[in-house]
């Protein structure tokens, strides 16, 4: 995957467990266990917004661009 998710590692920094991020930003652990594997399709505006949000973050610093195209299948 072109795009590479941190999100595992910027919750550590946190002292933050994924079931409190979850009630936080009102998302299901199934989805945020989908988005932390890096097998999300997609994730919308909103919730990037809640999760940099209570993470007290930057998007970049959950998503990291590997510098090479990945062509869809």
């Amino acid at each position: 995957m072109a795009i590479i998710v941190t999100l595992s590692e910027v919750l550590k920094d946190r002292n933050m467990t994924s079931k409190e991020l979850c009630a936080l930003v009102d998302i299901t652990e199934a989805n945020l266990s989908i988005l932390r594997s890096g097998k999300a399709r997609g994730v919308r505006f909103s919730t990037l917004n809640k999760i940099c949000y209570y993470l007290q973050c930057d998007v970049g610093d959950i998503l990291k661009f590997d510098g090479n195209l990945e062509e869809e299948s």
